[in-house]
């Protein structure tokens, strides 16, 4: 990992935790001050938020290690494993919102609940954090995406929650003031339910990477198709793969010209180690092993 991708994933958590800070004091304490429950449950997401991005700069600082004796891949896996984490906090956000919501409504239906509609100060509030998550949201998938970091990209579709989440708020709020308090809690639940299937996703991809699923056929492909332009390859027998956090560890078995000197072929699998980790961004290292084969070409 390149110091300039460590220094782009630092800043963006950076960005975010900053943004989740203000938005978690502004909306909890608009939450009750302006009497919106959806805003508050909203206020309760961000402080949320704020804990698990300490949870990811956390991980993310670890996983910048040196490879040791014990971890000699070194320790991108932990990346994997601060979004898994992510996914957590978001399931167990969406469960405590959409509950807090539905006991509101209840509460409204038998008569116990007196609210009747917040104040306009907290409809402003939903509306600035719908426009900075979706700035928010930009920003952190297109790191995410040239960094190859599965916790940013994880932190990106959490910033696309926060503003279905707000504008969920803003409606709410909209029909309490409207004469319709009980829409502030319902929609608050209606919420909760995108916010549990992004977790839900989240959880779903990073236990994928803990697993070691690799892009199997596709990748294969990728390698024979690289391998075509190295003539000393006569064959590509095996693509083997293994998964490290956000990169891959390739393990290739090649033929080579059985006439050719150990030093010739130790020429050329280091060709196609140099080959393979230039052409394909994903992959941090390639273990080439050659033998003797026939002078057949190489299978697309």
């Amino acid at each position: 990992m390149t110091q300039t991708v460590k220094q782009e994933g630092n800043a963006v958590v950076n960005l975010g935790l900053g943004a989740n800070v203000l938005l978690a004091a502004l909306k909890t304490s608009i939450g009750v001050l302006g009497h919106s429950p959806a805003l508050l449950a909203d206020g309760i997401n961000s402080t949320s938020d704020v804990a698990y991005y300490i949870v990811v700069k956390v991980f993310m600082r670890l996983a910048g290690k040196p490879a040791d004796r014990e971890h000699p891949y070194g320790h991108s896996q932990l990346e994997t494993i601060s979004a898994l984490v992510v996914g957590a906090f978001i399931v167990a956000t969406a469960v405590a919102i959409f509950w807090d919501a539905i006991n509101k409504v209840y509460d409204y239906f038998i008569g116990a609940s007196t609210y009747g509609g917040a104040e306009i100060s907290a409809l402003w509030v939903a509306l600035f954090t719908v426009v900075l998550k979706i700035v928010l949201t930009i920003i952190t998938r297109r790191v995410g995406e040239r960094t190859h970091h599965v916790a940013i990209l994880a932190l990106a579709s959490d910033h696309r929650n926060d503003i279905f989440s707000a504008i969920g708020a803003a409606v709410g709020i909209t029909f309490g003031r409207m004469g319709f308090p009980f829409v502030d809690p319902l929609v608050g639940g209606l919420v909760a339910f995108m916010v549990l299937r992004t977790g839900i996703q989240i959880l779903r991809d990073t236990s994928a990477d803990l697993m070691d699923t690799v892009p199997g056929e596709q990748l294969d492909q990728q390698v024979r198709t690289i391998l075509q332009s190295v003539a000393d390859v006569k064959t590509v027998e095996e693509v083997h793969a293994h998964r490290f956090g956000p990169y891959l560890v390739l393990n290739i078995q090649i033929g080579i010209d059985g006439n050719l000197t150990v030093s010739q072929g130790d020429a050329i699998a280091s060709q196609v180690e140099t080959i393979v980790c230039k052409d394909i961004k994903m992959v941090a290292k390639a273990y080439i092993h050659y033998h003797p084969s026939q002078p057949t070409a190489i299978s697309p």
